[in-house]
């Protein structure tokens, strides 16, 4: 009896062993859950949603596409998924948006759920978490007028290393990062028979730098040349910036948030916000520049004037303002601004509020808007990957993954748009910021692309948006509606009438 009992035990772990046998890849077959990473790991579905009163039906993909080596090795697995609008039979003029989001090492979960997908999460209209968690239909989904697809780089997501042997600096740095995701792009194209389309790349955050990077990549190395660029909530884009121009540069977005909290004398809060914010842009390029690089030679009748100006436009009192040296940090304003109420203010996006410990110190204990979207974020996309779309996996989705350390060495982002824009005329840019994003502010959004082009040579194919929300502008309700319709009037303009020759 024991023998037997023996052997159906053997036989049983067998049978598991086999279960559990990877593919070539070293991964399960596919519709197993199991924690490695698949690259044959697939799932389709169809649906449709309504957007702007029309109908537009779509098959979504969701799937994986390695990363190859220089010897044609699949090195690691990139998870993506991919958006088709189904009655539209020529995809030679449909329009192709690929999109990323940042971190370095967040997931493209963000723009996926929040922005132009077909599905969007549950949140009140200003961009709040509700419960019970979930997605639904998004009426302002970009889907009408173009295919998208949603890539997770490497450590991101569900994307993974595959060959362990393989180190990290292949893909966590500016240079490695543009480098592949290139050459996953071009393959993806290829695949997906997509070369004829108009080609457009759409970067958040970090994700700015990665797409201004591979509008040159793909153009020099792949001899794939872009339509559009879209740049949303960008980075400084590696455009240097000294001590004096980034403490000027930062008061505009403070004038913002001060005004969105009523933090403002009668004279300026009752301005429109549109209408107040030029006149402290023109002082911060005008009058606090040249101020600051003065340092201690400044004048001290010039320097209380200045920090009185400072004070009011920012809503700060001045004996704040004057200990600062006229130099407010981020992270001493996020704590001061409401310090008089108990609370913090948001870094990511100042209309949120927190609460510290002790109302004392330099910088809030947390970040109030950060929290708020893994919050609603986090729930939804597991529901609908795992749940809505069938995709079977026990892997994390990394919303946040370990992508460091991170080599931001030779960053040249910024000029490389520009150099790929000189080289294309086709090629056009749309950056859309949040005037209460405190950590890729809406002027320094202005100043990286008059630095890109110090001489005016492309000022007319780069346009700019603001919202009055902050870095993911697209949660508060009303912005949804309007970033999305700037997005399809850029991709609309940015398409060659036919038979326009690319020249200038």
């Amino acid at each position: 009896m024991q023998k037997q009992l023996f052997t159906y035990l053997l036989l049983a772990i067998s049978v598991f062993a086999i279960a559990q046998k990877p593919t070539e890849e070293g991964s399960p077959k596919s519709g197993s859950y199991n924690r490695a990473l698949s690259l044959d790991q697939k799932a389709e579905k169809t649906g449709e949603v309504t957007i702007k009163g029309q109908r537009v039906p779509y098959k979504v993909t969701a799937s994986t596409q390695p990363v190859w080596d220089e010897e044609g090795k699949a090195v690691a697995g990139l998870f993506y998924v991919y958006y088709e609008r189904t009655d539209v039979s020529n995809k030679e003029t449909r329009p192709l948006v690929i999109s990323f989001n940042g971190g370095p090492g967040t997931a493209s979960v963000w723009m996926h759920l929040g922005y132009t997908g077909p599905k969007k999460l549950k949140i009140d209209d200003e961009g709040y978490p509700i419960q019970p968690y979930g997605f639904e239909d998004n009426p302002q989904s970009l889907l009408d007028v173009a295919d998208i697809v949603y890539v997770d780089p490497v450590n991101t997501g569900f994307s993974r290393i595959l060959d362990k042997a393989t180190p990290g600096s292949k893909f966590f740095g500016v240079t490695a990062d543009i480098k592949y995701l290139a050459d996953w792009i071009n393959t993806f194209v290829g695949r997906q028979k997509r070369w004829a389309s108009p080609k457009f790349l759409i970067g958040e955050s970090y994700g700015t730098n990665r797409v201004s990077g591979l509008s040159l990549e793909l153009q020099n190395r792949h001899w794939m040349f872009l339509n559009g660029v879209i740049l949303v909530s960008p980075t400084d884009l590696g455009l240097k910036r000294d001590a004096v121009s980034s403490a000027a540069l930062r008061i505009p977005y403070m004038a913002a948030t001060a005004w969105h909290h009523k933090k403002l004398a009668p004279t300026f809060q009752s301005k429109e916000l549109e209408k107040y914010l030029p006149e402290v842009e023109a002082f911060a390029i005008n009058e606090l520049m040249p101020a600051l690089a003065q340092g201690g030679a400044l004048p001290a009748d010039k320097r209380k004037a200045m920090v009185k100006k400072i004070a009011g436009y920012i809503g700060l009192n001045e004996t704040v303002v004057a200990e600062q040296n006229m130099e407010v940090p981020f992270d001493y304003f996020w704590k001061e601004l409401l310090r008089d109420q108990g609370k913090t203010v948001g870094r990511l996006d100042s209309r949120y509020i927190g609460m510290d410990k002790k109302n004392a110190g330099q910088k809030p204990d947390y970040n109030s808007e950060l929290l708020s979207w893994e919050h609603s974020f986090t729930p939804a996309i597991n529901m609908y990957l795992r749940d809505e779309l069938g995709y079977k996996t026990d892997l994390n989705y990394y919303i946040f993954g370990p992508v460091q350390p991170w080599d931001n060495s030779n960053n040249n982002t910024g000029d490389d748009l520009r150099l790929a824009m000189m080289e294309n005329p086709y090629l056009n840019l749309l950056v859309q910021s949040g005037y209460y994003d405190g950590a890729c502010d809406y002027f320094n959004a202005k100043y990286n692309m008059w630095q890109m082009d110090p001489a005016g040579k492309i000022q007319d194919r780069m346009f700019w948006e603001g919202y009055r929300s902050g870095h993911m502008m697209y949660l508060r309700k009303e912005d949804l509606s309007t970033s999305n319709d700037h997005l399809r009037v850029f991709i609309k303009n940015s398409i060659p009438k036919l038979g326009t020759p690319a020249k200038f």
